[in-house]
């Protein structure tokens, strides 16, 4: 798999586009002003756009060839993000050192899936917030991107199992359009939220 996503970020062209994803820009003003972590940030769209409004970002990803771009977007638009290439269960941040922790469309695999989220959670300070948008289970009817494997996709209530520890301040589950570089074009069926860690006391 990663030799599939190191080939894919190494075409010159953006997969995913330049432009940030859609509900992020919405909602970025949401985010605490301070240092955000994007989970399986591929070439750095999210990130770069972020680090664009003043923020302190930390990104990772398990393809060299994603942070090569990313590093490059970030040049062209006159910013720095710190980039880390590592699998998921293998990277490591201090505890509770994150205002924020950015999830778009980042699908791992059903066997670690839930441990990975609970150990990326653990790096969000309490009272932190998360922005999540993923590829819901009917995406499978629709040719707009996303993994094939159903169990890498995901239903409401396995968000709300895998993020225990969060509050939800914003839930859905919606078809919308995407228009976010050649690999995500056409509608599609994603979940997203807007949470806060639990503070210690909860």
């Amino acid at each position: 798999m990663k030799q599939f996503w190191n080939e894919r970020y190494a075409e010159k062209e953006f997969a995913y586009g330049k432009e940030p994803n859609q509900f992020l820009k919405e909602y970025v003003h949401l985010l605490p002003l301070g240092k955000i972590l994007f989970v399986a940030e591929g070439e750095g769209r999210n990130a770069v756009f972020v680090a664009q409004n003043g923020f302190e970002v930390v990104a990772f990803d398990y393809s060299e060839s994603a942070k090569s771009k990313a590093l490059t977007l970030a040049k062209e638009q006159n910013v720095q993000i710190d980039y880390v290439v590592s699998d998921v269960m293998d990277v490591s941040f201090e505890p509770e050192s994150f205002d924020a922790i950015v999830f778009i469309f980042a699908h791992f695999p059903a066997v670690i899936r839930k441990q990975a989220h609970q150990k990326l959670v653990s790096f969000l300070k309490p009272g932190g917030k998360i922005i999540f948008e993923a590829f819901e289970k009917n995406q499978l009817q629709f040719t707009s991107g996303g993994p094939k494997e159903l169990a890498m996709l995901f239903s409401e209530d396995e968000v709300k199992n895998e993020f225990s520890s969060i509050n939800f301040n914003f839930f859905e589950t919606v078809i919308i359009t995407l228009e976010e570089g050649p690999f995500h074009q056409g509608k599609g069926a994603v979940i997203r939220f807007i949470g806060t860690k639990h503070e210690k006391n909860e």
